[in-house]
């Protein structure tokens, strides 16, 4: 395979991973939307909240760019269960603990009023962003000797034992398990975020395929890691998918027990992650062929993401292999010659190993 591993990650990093600036304007969002749920609640009345938990891609660390600022952000908000009751006296329904987070929470000054959804409450931001607040409350029981255990459960359309960050717990526990290395957030997280990125590289695909959580339950079963090679490691992975869902399009939820993150044997949105990922697989082939070249093979890639940014990396990288041959190269230890300037040139652009890696 064409080596452009070097190219892959420079994507990676430029065009797929979330620059500090936005991941700094959603974590306010997050903040201001935490303040003002706590000062709603407290004016009306109502129960305070016991703790916020991040939830989701973005507590993963898996979220992509999105060239519309469609981001979906997930914060939990729990409360103890003995302190959600009505006026009355009775236990909150699922409905009426959501209910309630969408009236302490809507303040006025949203241009598009919060809105409870089936399974939370959605705030939404001119700029795109949306929050979702997923309401939860924690269960305290004792056993005959007084000791006591808990678990949550989710408001939805009824009240349901579910707990977000036992996901994030997984994620993480696979991404430190499988990846070979321990920097820039570990491959398998980045391997994940690429194939997000490629599954919403075309607005149209948008609705059609699989959930961003059901593409990273499928990674860490298909995942190939691959320490010096990390486009490598990204074919190896999608190939690996599409075959896997040859096999079958059910995906398991990985923390509960019984449940699906697909719907039935025959999952719609699966099969269209399948036949994207075949089509991926196509565009690549040239990359195998033994005169490939640097430009068809960054070619290939464009195809892939739908983007110019593989083939805008050939001028820049030729133009420095020439600038190398023109002038002595100056390294740390010294001043290289014409000629080994010359031959680390040749070596950038090499066409049978397909350029530098990192």
């Amino acid at each position: 395979m064409f080596n452009c591993a070097e190219d892959v990650l420079a994507y990676h990093d430029d065009e797929v991973t979330l620059p500090t600036a936005q991941q700094t304007t959603m974590r306010d969002h997050r903040d201001a939307n935490r303040d003002r749920l706590k000062k709603g609640l407290k004016d009306q009345g109502k129960p305070a909240v016991r703790e916020f938990r991040s939830q989701g891609s973005y507590a993963m660390k898996t979220m992509v760019q999105h060239p519309e600022n469609d981001y979906d952000i997930d914060d939990g908000v729990y409360f103890d269960k003995e302190v959600l009751v009505g006026e009355r006296g009775a236990e909150m329904t699922a409905l009426q603990a959501r209910q309630m987070v969408r009236d302490a929470i809507d303040d006025g000054s949203f241009k598009t009023p919060p809105e409870v959804r089936k399974n939370c409450v959605r705030v939404y931001y001119a700029s795109g962003y949306h929050v979702d607040l997923p309401v939860y409350r924690r269960v305290t029981t004792k056993d005959i000797f007084g000791n006591e255990t808990y678990h949550h459960e989710l408001a939805s359309s009824e009240w349901k034992r579910s707990d977000a960050r036992d996901v994030t717990t997984w994620y993480e526990g696979e991404n430190d398990r499988q990846s070979p290395d321990d920097s820039n957030g570990r491959q398998l997280r980045r391997i994940t975020r690429d194939v997000k990125k490629y599954a919403r590289s075309r607005s149209s695909w948008g609705s059609q395929v699989l959930s961003g959580f059901g593409i990273t339950k499928l990674i860490t079963e298909c995942y190939r890691g691959n320490a010096e090679r990390e486009d490598q490691a990204l074919y190896d992975t999608m190939k690996a998918m599409r075959d896997r869902l040859n096999y079958n399009l059910v995906v398991k939820d990985p923390v509960t027990p019984g449940d699906t993150i697909t719907k039935g044997n025959d999952d719609p949105k699966a099969r269209f992650l399948r036949e994207r990922l075949s089509e991926a697989i196509i565009n690549l082939a040239p990359l195998f062929e033994h005169d490939c070249t640097r430009a068809k093979a960054l070619d290939c890639w464009d195809r892939v993401y739908n983007t110019e940014f593989f083939s805008d990396r050939l001028e820049p990288l030729e133009e420095t292999a020439k600038e190398a041959v023109a002038s002595p190269a100056v390294f740390s230890s010294g001043l290289l010659t014409k000629s080994a300037a010359a031959s680390a040139a040749q070596s950038a652009v090499r066409k049978e190993g397909g350029g530098r890696y990192a």
